[in-house]
């Protein structure tokens, strides 16, 4: 569970990276100090800043984001329709709700496509192409090179997380997410409003409090433009700013239940309070769209053999959250 955490810890992955193929990985040392502090900042805080020196790809992506995000309010192109199975593309600010209330953010959103008849009636809501920006006209190119990116740097995190709980290196791999599902949000916040000269930006939070749905997200954040909240086992509002050559990642509600609770997904929010527009590029990393999500039994017998959650159809839960998540 969360502590009363008041900064969020920074862990640089390279040595894990380096051996995480490596059948001998666990007796690295510097893998197991990696391994340690992932253990310790899933455990205080549910969020870790990753430093990863390929970030810099990134930060080209949101600055074609910034362009792309342009061009469809300019031109209405890829607008989304109303049905769940054709959510994929541009949402208008407003569009998307947290808890009932619209957030002032806008998007365009792309997830794993699933052909038609994969997974039957539990595959059948999110069936679909998604809609690439037509501007620049490379841009899903660079999409596409960047979730690769990004699903690799996802699937170490994770071996090293595995092993954080004390199971085997690829205990999310195999049935649990060897064949992991993937959305891609671009999310831009308009500046914060001004009323009588002053700053209005806590009425208009860019995303309202929330935690993830799968196992572990990484957010590209805007340089220089610190938005990103996330909330303490005290109820305090803890800043995550930008830090150059690094991932914002945390961790969502399938790994929570695998850990049986030992790792907490942690609320978290957005607020945009600087006059500039910001971007940023979240990267969401799923289990298998089938899999059958439980406690993994190593993290049942820390837990006194008590097995708090049931088990969870993972895209009966991305589907159930997606159908409160859009006005309709």
């Amino acid at each position: 569970m969360a502590t009363d955490f008041k900064s969020i810890p920074v862990i640089d992955v390279a040595p894990l990276f380096a051996k995480c193929d490596d059948p001998k990985m666990v007796q690295d040392p510097g893998v197991r100090e990696v391994v340690k502090q992932l253990d310790q900042a899933c455990r205080e805080a549910g969020f870790f800043y990753a430093i990863y020196w390929r970030i810099l790809e990134g930060h080209i992506l949101m600055l074609v984001s910034r362009y792309a995000l342009d061009m469809n309010v300019r031109y209405g192109c890829l607008k989304k329709h109303k049905r769940l199975n054709q959510n994929r593309g541009y949402q208008r600010i407003g569009e998307n709700i947290t808890k009932g209330v619209p957030d002032m953010d806008e998007a365009i959103d792309c997830y794993k496509e699933l052909k038609q008849g994969m997974y039957g009636a539990l595959g059948k809501p999110m069936e679909g192409c998604n809609q690439w920006p037509h501007y620049p006209p490379n841009f899903k190119e660079l999409m596409e090179k960047y979730i690769s990116l990004c699903t690799e740097v996802s699937r170490k995190i994770m071996r090293g997380i595995a092993l954080a709980l004390g199971g085997s290196p690829d205990e999310f791999e195999g049935e649990r997410g060897g064949d992991a599902f993937w959305v891609m949000r671009l999310i831009g916040y308009p500046g914060a409003s001004t009323a009588n000269g002053k700053c209005t930006s806590e009425n208009d939070i860019g995303c309202g409090a929330h935690t993830d749905y799968g196992l572990l997200t990484l957010v590209n954040q805007d340089e220089n433009i610190t938005a990103l909240q996330v909330r303490n086992q005290a109820g305090e509002w803890i800043s995550a700013p930008p830090i150059p050559g690094t991932f914002v990642c945390n961790i969502g509600d399938m790994l929570k239940i695998l850990s049986n609770g030992l790792y907490e997904s942690t609320l978290h929010r957005v607020i945009n309070k600087s006059p500039t527009y910001r971007v940023c590029v979240a990267f969401f990393y799923e289990p298998n769209y089938d899999a059958a999500v439980e406690p993994l039994e190593v993290c049942v017998r820390k837990s006194s053999g008590i097995r708090k959650f049931e088990n969870a159809v993972y895209g009966e839960h991305l589907v159930s959250k997606v159908q409160t998540n859009f006005v309709t």
